[in-house]
């Protein structure tokens, strides 16, 4: 293959990437589902089960139907009697009360009972710590959490963060909304008025400082 060759194939490969790339640039990826919390209020948080929790079912009278049995990812069960139950999102006493609605079919008048371990929760009750924290991570969300708490489990903000310039994005009434909060009045100079309260599916942005 002489250079004149080479270099007339070079060019058309070049041209077909760039045609490639010039269409896939024109497409656009749907937008994330936003699944808000049912937690609206720090004082009626309720417990949510989720992927890789631990559902410990309890049938009175009925041992062989009792049991534990692991959330798939794709937040289903699958129990001794009934298949492919969906339990992530539902709090234990809702399960419990579903799963007397599906056994009545087989047995008389079940008594029914839901424990959790794990404690996992499902994606839309953690809260996410993002840009210039210590560890940014996703924290499972516990009940009376503050931003004090959530800082203690990130280990802190970097020296580079401008604390005090930080977001809280919030899920209210269907719309995310953005509340500025004070990371370095809090934990630089202590003042303890600057704590707030979170609540699952917060998202903190911390963003670094201009110098």
């Amino acid at each position: 293959m002489n250079c004149k060759t080479f270099a007339l194939r070079s060019l058309v490969v070049f041209c077909a990437v760039v045609t490639v790339l010039g269409c896939s640039s024109n497409s656009k990826l749907p937008e994330a589902t936003i699944h808000p919390s049912l937690t609206s209020d720090i004082n009626d948080y309720r417990y949510l089960i989720g992927p890789g929790d631990s559902v410990n079912i309890f049938v009175w009278r009925n041992p062989e139907l009792s049991g534990s049995f692991s959330v798939r990812p794709d937040g289903m069960i699958t129990t001794k009697l009934i298949e492919d139950i969906e339990v992530t999102g539902r709090t234990p006493t809702q399960l419990a009360r579903e799963l007397e609605e599906k056994l009545s079919v087989y047995i008389n008048n079940p008594r029914v009972s839901v424990t959790i371990g794990g404690y996992v929760g499902p994606f839309s009750e953690q809260v996410r710590v993002i840009g210039e924290a210590t560890n940014p991570k996703a924290v499972n969300y516990k009940e009376n959490m503050t931003l004090l708490d959530l800082m203690i489990s990130v280990g802190g903000i970097t020296e580079f963060a401008s604390g005090n310039n930080t977001q809280l994005i919030r899920t209210v009434d269907g719309r995310q909304e953005a509340y500025r909060i004070f990371i370095d009045d809090l934990i630089r100079d202590g003042d303890i008025s600057k704590n707030v309260d979170i609540l699952p599916g917060d998202i903190i942005i911390i963003p670094e400082a201009w110098f």
